[in-house]
């Protein structure tokens, strides 16, 4: 039986805001990935970390999702990681003093949470990221135990809520029909969006001169769906499992098959192939013709099928074409472009590349991925959008300066060396010590009245 999941829920609101208004031109929805998380269980506690003076705006929907509000003071340094240092800290005591929380969910892409994933999944805790796939690290997708896909969640509910339509009822005397007016509550959520719309449209065209800029996409907030991508994409993932599935000897159903899918990756969705649930996606496989099933209903076992499509491409696969455009258009990025002006130059370059065929729905996709391997460098802004920058593999290190030559045995002969007294040399470290010079014995000196002193007399010689 699966372990019921008690969720802590903690939002880095100033990354996801920033990063849902840039990339997908769209005001932030708190509800939106709470709702999702109800659906794997019971949320126990929910925080969002921010210096909410500055989103006042924001405060009434956190006050709305029952979310408690983390001031975060900001130093008059600056402090970049400030809420992330805070958020961390927070976590790691709940995991420490709350033992019942056995599952947390960081709703940021900010890829310095890394470390605090793999500390709590070291504590034995399920780990969901909430966040857009456009912006989120690939590297924090890869490591956690699922994430959530703020573009799929976006995509299900719709792009904007519906406006209500009146309702056309008979008149009580038979008539005319007339038209029953929306709720005054209805009335007033719908005027307010409206006006919300348009002072924002109306500051953005002050701040940009009153230009359009020719109907940009992102100017007049209208996201369109991305294209599904293609099934033989996540045939690789589908094998993997079914070979995990297999060495377990365990029948690959339908939910079994889905979790192994997670566990291998857990940036998967089945929402990427058109697919509203995963046994639509397993339709879809199947009416492919790229796998067959045996049962019905939920409980059916799901099987590799031998033809179908061949390998789909990798995708890193699409980043020697990305290196080559960024270095054909080097000086036009030395100091950053919009993504619209990359889009253009791929597509006169490169007819057909399509991004889709390496398995991102969308180029802004690609650049994520791009950016984790060092190619590219995102800046993102709530006005401008997303800026790409050429990432650090152009800007190689500088070379170390040459180490000096090392001594070889071999030494230049400088001829003989003169010998000082009493100093070593190399031809004989230890010389002797120099012999004393002769002491000269002085005469002695004569005084006055001494009688100078008798010869020998010579000795006579003996005669026979």
């Amino acid at each position: 039986m699966q372990e019921k999941l008690n969720i802590a829920v903690f939002v880095d609101y100033d990354n996801i805001e920033i990063g849902v208004r840039s990339t997908l031109r769209r005001d932030f929805d708190v509800s939106l990935p709470l709702d999702a998380l109800k659906e794997r269980g019971d949320i126990v506690a929910k925080f969002a970390y921010a210096n909410w003076a500055r989103q006042d705006a924001a405060t009434r929907q956190m006050a709305e999702n029952a979310v408690q509000m983390v001031q975060r003071i900001p130093s008059p340094r600056g402090d970049k990681n400030g809420a992330d240092i805070n958020l961390a800290l927070d976590a790691l005591e709940m995991a420490f003093t709350h033992p019942h929380v056995n599952a947390f969910a960081i709703v940021s892409g900010d890829s310095d949470f890394i470390p605090l994933v793999n500390k709590l999944k070291e504590f034995g805790k399920r780990i969901f990221i909430v966040g857009g796939k456009a912006f989120t690290s690939t590297i924090l997708q890869q490591n956690c135990h699922e994430f959530i896909s703020y573009e799929a969640l976006m995509d299900a509910r719709g792009d904007r809520p519906p406006t209500p339509t009146p309702v056309i009822l008979p008149d009580r005397r038979g008539e005319e029909p007339r038209r029953e007016e929306p709720r005054r509550e209805d009335r007033r959520d719908r005027d307010r969006d409206r006006d919300r719309d348009r002072d924002r449209d109306r500051d953005r065209d002050r701040d940009r001169g009153g230009d359009r800029g020719g109907d940009r996409p992102g100017d007049k907030f209208q996201r369109n769906r991305p294209a599904p991508l293609e099934l033989p994409h996540v045939m690789s993932l589908v094998e993997r499992a079914l070979q995990v599935l297999e060495r377990r000897e365990v029948k690959p159903q339908l939910g079994l098959l889905k979790s192994t899918m997670l566990q291998l990756d857990p940036a998967f969705s089945e929402k990427a192939y058109g697919a509203n649930s995963f046994s639509d996606f397993v339709d879809r496989l199947k009416k492919a013709n790229l796998i067959e099933t045996k049962g019905h209903g939920g409980t059916y076992t799901i099987e590799r099928k031998g033809t179908g499509a061949g390998p789909a491409l990798k995708p890193d696969e699409a980043l020697p074409t990305l290196r080559e455009v960024l270095e054909n258009h080097r000086l036009e990025l030395e100091d950053g472009g919009p993504i619209d002006d990359l889009a253009g130059w791929l597509a006169d370059e490169f007819p057909h590349f399509d991004v889709k065929a390496y398995g991102f729905q969308e180029l802004s996709e690609l650049l994520n991925f791009a950016q984790d391997s060092f190619v590219v460098r995102l800046e993102r802004d709530h006005e401008k959008g997303t800026t790409v920058y050429l990432g650090a593999e152009f800007y190689p290190p500088a070379l170390p300066p040459a180490p000096d030559p090392e001594p070889t045995d071999e030494e230049e002969d400088d001829g003989p060396q003169p010998y000082v007294e009493g100093q070593p040399t190399m031809m004989e470290p230890n010389p002797p010590p120099p012999k004393p010079a002769p002491v000269r014995k002085r005469a002695p000196r004569k005084v006055a009245g001494d009688k100078p002193a008798r010869k020998a007399a010579p000795r006579r010689k003996k005669t026979d």
